[in-house]
């Protein structure tokens, strides 16, 4: 194989493995999400198990996030705002990342 096979390969595994990545990242953070939610809405326990479920698999509705939202938001009614659920998307991405960061390294 030649240097630019070899950097090629590197570049295609780099992206698979980001992409891997991301979908881990994502999937936790709906998860997250959906707990989040569920205690707002009084869910504990199994229920609130189930429903964190329920809003991992809204995710496969469509490309982006807007599926989750819709699902969370709907659920939510008027316990929560647009803003505070973005907000709160946001922020557990941010806190998944770092979970799985901090599982591979271990």
């Amino acid at each position: 194989m030649s240097t630019f096979d070899d950097r090629e390969n590197a570049f295609e595994n780099k992206y698979a493995h980001d992409a891997e990545m991301q979908f881990k990242a994502e999937a936790r953070r709906n998860k997250l999400l959906g707990l989040w939610a569920a205690g707002v809405m009084g869910k504990s326990g199994d229920e609130a198990e189930a429903y964190a479920k329920d809003v991992v698999k809204a995710d496969f509705e469509e490309a982006g996030d807007e599926d989750v939202f819709r699902k969370v938001s709907g659920d939510l009614g008027d316990k929560s705002n647009e803003g505070e659920i973005r907000e709160k998307m946001k922020s557990l991405l941010a806190e998944a990342k770092a979970q799985i960061m901090s599982e591979v390294s271990d």
